[in-house]
């Protein structure tokens, strides 16, 4: 523009590079709109916008357009490629991609919360896009355990983090990670190999371990048929009665006999297992004689989950 400028000035096109006529005549001409209101009046104007003005000023505006293109498509593809930087909180991250068993995950999730917008994101190692635009936020990393990468997914904030990869040392790796960059959180990994699982709660006590269950599934179902399917119902949080847990908040304590007869009267749900604060066994089919205290877990079969408020705000007699 500049060149333009003091060319056309030298050659007498004053009219030309008038300052509120000169940057609109620049840019019709080089966009190729060429009103035709403005134009040189002299031989010398007329050969420099022939071989200047007009060849490279085009150039020019079809570069600024084409990156003014291609910083636009960036800005939208990067959250479908998973690398936009996240700002989630109190979020559900699953880490891992299993195809078809990572939707179904995400699925029971979803159905799990009964409406609640808690955010999921998705967060795998592979070259994929987002496999559920619009449904949940997604984040492609270098590694499990690349703090950069890893960085998008906002771990620290999170309040679950399922770890689900394809191999066990991976699985492992991550777990460790995400237990020293949040380990306050509930995390959940699934492991196959009983060795590894076993290594993991030695130094990870507070990550709840998911081992593979295949061969006592066969097992159990071959001595009680049908068993396969009450297990993957109690599992399944899309349609009928499943299984839930609640935490019990109040200061007083209860008996278990009347929590379990106003489940049972009042809200169609049965209690079939108990765990008290700061233990890691669960007790399934406790005595109505135990007694419920502050923190200590109760597990129920619902056809919802149910809230505090249904569960403990009732008449203890």
């Amino acid at each position: 523009m500049l060149i333009s400028y003091f060319s056309l000035m030298l050659v007498g096109e004053h009219d030309l590079i008038n300052s509120e006529t000169f940057l609109y005549w620049m840019v019709v001409t080089a966009s190729t709109v060429g009103y035709g209101d403005f134009g040189p009046s002299t031989p010398l104007g007329r050969l420099i916008v022939s071989v200047w003005v007009i060849p490279i000023g085009i150039s020019i505006f079809a570069i600024v357009v084409a990156k003014a293109g291609f910083i636009i498509n960036d800005i939208y593809t990067k959250g479908a490629r998973g690398h936009r930087m996240l700002k989630l909180s109190n979020h559900t991250v699953i880490i891992g991609w299993n195809g078809n068993r990572t939707l179904r995950l995400i699925e029971l999730l979803k159905a799990s919360t009964n409406g609640s917008s808690d955010s999921i994101l998705l967060c795998v190692d592979s070259k994929i896009e987002n496999p559920l635009p619009g449904h949940i936020e997604f984040a492609q990393v270098d590694s499990y355990s690349h703090a950069e990468t890893m960085a998008r997914t906002n771990l620290a904030q999170a309040s679950r983090i399922i770890i689900d990869t394809d191999q066990d040392d991976v699985t492992l790796t991550s777990a460790l990670y995400c237990a020293k960059l949040n380990p306050s959180c509930h995390k959940t990994a699934y492991l196959q190999d009983q060795t590894v699982a076993e290594l993991l709660r030695s130094h990870c006590p507070k990550v709840e371990v998911i081992p593979s269950v295949t061969v006592e599934m066969l097992a159990r179902s071959a001595m009680d048929p049908g068993s396969a399917q009450v297990h993957q119902q109690l599992l399944d949080t899309t349609h009928g009665m499943t299984q839930y847990s609640v935490q019990y908040s109040g200061t007083i304590s209860i008996e278990f006999a009347a929590v379990f007869h106003h489940f049972k009267e009042n809200l169609q749900a049965t209690i079939i297992g108990f765990k008290a604060a700061g233990d890691s066994r669960l007790q399934l089919n406790p005595s109505l004689d135990t007694q419920l205290h502050q923190a200590d877990s109760l597990y129920y079969i619902a056809e919802r989950r149910l809230s505090d408020a249904e569960c403990f705000n009732f008449k203890n007699g």
